[in-house]
């Protein structure tokens, strides 16, 4: 099933760049969107089925990547260049961080969950992207059964 994603690079490399202005509107930078992008992998559900077939995002693993995700973004902000926070009313910084560490305030275990809840909504917004632009590049038909195989 692995060489159905090999014969569609490609068109991943296409999707990606139209994808873009999804990820910039979206509360994770380009450098957490690549993380998300790697703990994700997609399957077909359905596949023997022609008319119900839909590519799907398989993110099981997100919640391994969490806490890397916010290494990215404290990084990130020490920089001066983290995105700004939607659900905490702070900028960051060390006393947020401390609170967050303490469960307290906004960056507390909640915060995780939305945006676990966040990036597998736009993940699944990608793979429906993705199978839109093969089924219009008349390539869907051909992955299906590739995967299948």
């Amino acid at each position: 099933m692995a060489n159905w994603t090999d014969s569609i690079v490609g068109d991943r490399m296409t999707v990606d760049r139209e994808f873009n202005d999804r990820v910039a509107a979206s509360e994770f930078s380009s450098q957490e969107w690549g993380l998300i992008m790697t703990a994700t992998e997609f399957e077909i559900e359905h596949a023997d089925d022609p008319e119900r077939a839909r590519i799907v995002a398989d993110t099981e693993k997100l919640p391994q990547i969490m806490p890397e995700l916010k290494n990215v973004r404290s990084q990130m902000a020490q920089m001066g260049g983290a995105p700004a926070e939607s659900s905490s009313g702070g900028g960051g910084g060390l006393f947020d961080s401390i609170k967050g560490a303490l469960g307290l305030g906004g960056g507390g275990g909640g915060d995780d969950a939305e945006k676990r809840r966040e990036a597998e909504r736009l993940v699944q917004e990608y793979a429906d992207e993705l199978q839109r632009h093969l089924e219009s590049n008349g390539k869907w038909e051909r992955v299906r059964v590739a995967y299948q195989e």
